[in-house]
């Protein structure tokens, strides 16, 4: 087996602000897995909000590389390796070189049902609100009435931002991610305006390690856990307190964890989203097998950049269509 590691760094169409940083372009590792003429690949983003880097995830991924190029079982390394981007990347090359060596697609060998097109959320990142509803125009221009828009907030001026998107598209599905922003005075002082506002769901108001006030809060909107949910045994623990989980497989460490996550979140009673960190269509598409069981897909990542891969995920209308093979699985 050969293998190889590559930072590539994709510059955004336009600067992509959260609640706690900007961002000008997507870093991402590429993993390649090669044996018998098949080529498999994996690509992942370091969040440097999860203390990740991208010299300390090249570092991981070449390790992981070398111990299966040494001949090492991936099924036996997996679970002992952290959840997280550098596992991510080895993960998803792993499933696609299986798949291009069997000839067969990932989802046939995951045991999973083919994936159809979904519909994705496009985002807006934060700004003004005059800003932000003249972004929510556009998406409907491009995706119609039934366009998903995610609206990105911090802590400020949030009744009049929501209220601005939701004049602006008054027939689109709208959820709202706060990125741990808020607390939970101003949480359950904004939910009947958002009720109002027929927002479909919040994303991580509260800070992870501060969010057991969610299960005292009237939660008149539904409430996703993200940043407090990042593999299946993280779930139990967030019972009554949300009603979605986030799955990501920069968080869930690849598709394995990501097929597990789902299960479980689904045992539990939770609804299912499915999300990603900036990326392109090569990052996305293993996402795309646990889509077709999500409430909500957020797979814009290769909409946010200047360019994509050829081949990359094929965006009409605000739907996503599968990957093709010679993409990835």
């Amino acid at each position: 087996m050969q293998t190889e590691v590559r930072h590539e760094r994709w510059e955004l169409a336009a600067p992509f602000v959260i609640a706690h940083e900007t961002y000008l372009h997507a870093d991402v590792i590429v993993a390649t897995l090669s044996c018998d003429g098949a080529v498999g690949r994996g690509e992942c983003t370091p969040t440097a909000f999860y203390g990740e880097s991208v010299d300390g995830v090249m570092e991981t991924v070449r390790e992981l590389l070398a111990r299966l190029a040494r001949g090492e079982s991936w099924d036996r390394i997996h679970d002992r390796v952290p959840a997280g981007a550098a596992r991510n990347a080895v993960d998803c090359a792993f499933w696609d070189l299986r798949a291009k060596l069997a000839k067969r697609r990932v989802w046939e060998l995951a045991g999973v049902p083919a994936p159809g097109q979904v519909r994705t959320a496009q985002t807006i990142s934060v700004g003004e609100a005059a800003q932000q509803a003249d972004k929510a125009r556009a998406i409907v221009v491009t995706d119609g009435d039934g366009a998903l828009i995610k609206l990105k907030l911090d802590a400020h001026d949030i009744v009049a931002r929501v209220a601005a998107v939701r004049d602006a598209a008054p027939a689109a599905t709208l959820v709202i991610d706060a990125n741990e922003s808020w607390d939970p005075v101003l949480l359950d002082g904004v939910m009947p305006a958002l009720q109002a506002a027929h927002v479909a769901m919040v994303e991580q108001p509260l800070p992870v390690g501060k969010d057991d006030a969610l299960a005292r809060i009237e939660r008149r909107v539904p409430v996703c856990a993200d940043e407090s949910a990042h593999v299946g045994a993280d779930l139990d623990a967030l019972r009554g307190r949300y009603d979605l989980v986030n799955v990501k497989l920069d968080k869930t460490g690849g598709l394995t964890e990501a097929l597990r996550m789902t299960a479980r979140a689904r045992q539990l009673g939770f609804g299912l989203m499915v999300g990603c960190m900036e990326g392109t269509s090569l990052g996305m598409a293993p996402a795309t097998l646990v889509a077709g069981a999500a409430r909500f897909v957020d797979l814009d990542g290769p909409l946010l950049i200047g360019r994509d891969r050829d081949p990359g995920l094929h965006y009409q209308r605000g739907l996503v269509s599968p990957p093709s093979a010679a993409l990835w699985g």
